[in-house]
């Protein structure tokens, strides 16, 4: 009977280069009842935009499906139905223009549909226009906003209590009938299984745990190809998912299983350690600094105090970590949504002595993204260059090295 929807997208400009990164439908009948649901992150190959606001990172939604890979799935659900949705308009845009984008047709620009904020001001009147007021007003529980599966939820919630005002028949029930009669294209449907965003505070399994086990480990892996992959990995002390991703790639492509990429990490952690006593003193931020490389690496404390203990003995003395510096004159491009404003963070790079570039070139130095997961245009430039793709806070750590060295 009714197919209540709701999308989070990277913008608000369907008709410009914003995307559907959520969507989510929910069936009601005509009593009210909810008897579906389904929901999907979806991959939509830019920037995620206003990250703050959806909550969706680049991790994520790097591996969800394709609208177009989808969009048969999501069809069935929506043909012979009332649209339904919270500021109908606004939906129904995004997703028409992904429809036209994957070369499909479907009558979502005429369909007879219900908008749950436009009833309000006859089932709820003198109440806001928000999803939360409404629902509020009408006595239903909290939820989270924001979210595409939560907001069709609390809209197809809505709807119930308006189906229970009206009365039988609704005095929408000639959409009803016309929603049925609507012809949608043939849309073949792929057998793609649809991605949850992740439960608040949950991780990723660790990349390590993706690789073959095997002992014993080779006489003496050949890993400078890897290490080389962990340096850059590791220039802002984050692996995001696209590093791991590749390290795992790496991993694989050399023969290297589980206990070989260990015995490399313990490596590369020694080389760390070997520099940080090289003056003899250890200070707390070096101890700190080896501790998060060792967490990122999948070893323990204890790992830091052998390697430490060790001392520089324990060094490969052939294969040290890369030291990335910034110089001035060097070139950076900033990408995503950043806070404080991006403007801000050019003109702080300029008065540092640095270029900012609007593209990424072959020339550019560095990379700084909202996301360092961020599959922006930019982003695939850097990543085609190799060159760095790093985190505004390990970036400011950068410039700080920069103007230390200036005076």
């Amino acid at each position: 009977m009714y197919a209540v929807i709701d999308v989070e997208t990277t913008g608000l400009r369907a008709s410009w280069h914003d995307r559907v990164v959520e969507v989510a439908v929910v069936h009601v009948d005509g009593i009210g009842r909810i008897t579906d649901e389904w929901c999907s992150l979806v991959n939509p190959d830019r920037d995620l935009g206003q990250q703050l606001i959806h909550g969706i990172s680049a991790a994520e939604a790097r591996r969800a499906p394709r609208f177009d890979q989808v969009a048969g799935h999501l069809a069935g659900m929506l043909r012979g139905r009332v649209l339904v949705a919270h500021n109908l308009i606004f939906d129904a845009q995004f997703l028409n223009a992904e429809y036209q984008r994957a070369g499909f047709h479907p009558p979502l620009d005429h369909t007879p549909g219900l908008c749950t904020m436009r009833l309000a001001s006859h089932f709820l009147p003198w109440v806001g226009r928000s999803l939360h007021d409404c629902c509020r007003a009408a006595g239903l529980r909290p939820y989270e906003a924001h979210s595409a599966l939560h907001d069709a939820r609390a809209a197809a919630q809505l709807l119930t209590h308006y189906l229970a005002a009206a009365g039988s028949p609704p005095p929408w029930a000639a959409a009803v009938t016309a929603a049925a009669e609507l012809t949608w294209p043939a849309i073949a449907t792929h057998p793609v299984v649809a991605v949850q965003r992740r439960a608040a505070g949950q991780q990723e399994q660790h990349f390590l745990a993706r690789l073959v086990d095997r002992l014993p480990r080779l006489h003496e892996p050949q890993g400078d190809a890897y290490m080389d992959m962990l340096d850059q990995a590791l220039l802002d002390r984050h692996i995001s998912a696209t590093e791991a991703d590749a390290l795992v790639a790496a991993a694989e492509a050399l023969g290297l299983a589980r206990v070989d990429v260990e015995h490399l990490h313990r490596t590369y952690l020694a080389s760390l350690a070997g520099i940080a006593l090289e003056d003899g003193v250890l200070t707390s931020d070096e101890r700190h600094d080896l501790d998060q490389v060792a967490g990122l690496l999948g070893l323990q404390q204890s790992d830091v105090d052998k390697a430490l203990a060790a001392g520089t003995t324990a060094i490969p003395q052939q294969r040290r970590p890369h030291a990335f510096t910034l110089q001035t004159g060097d070139i950076v491009v900033f990408t995503g949504a950043m806070e404080p404003p991006r403007w801000e963070w050019e003109e702080e790079a300029e008065a540092a002595g640095l270029r900012v570039g609007n593209t990424v070139t072959k020339k550019t130095c560095l990379l700084v993204a909202a996301d360092p997961d961020t599959m922006s245009g930019k982003a695939k430039k850097a990543q085609q260059y190799g060159i760095p793709i790093v985190h505004p806070t390990a970036y400011q750590k950068l410039l700080a090295g920069l103007t230390a060295a200036a005076f």
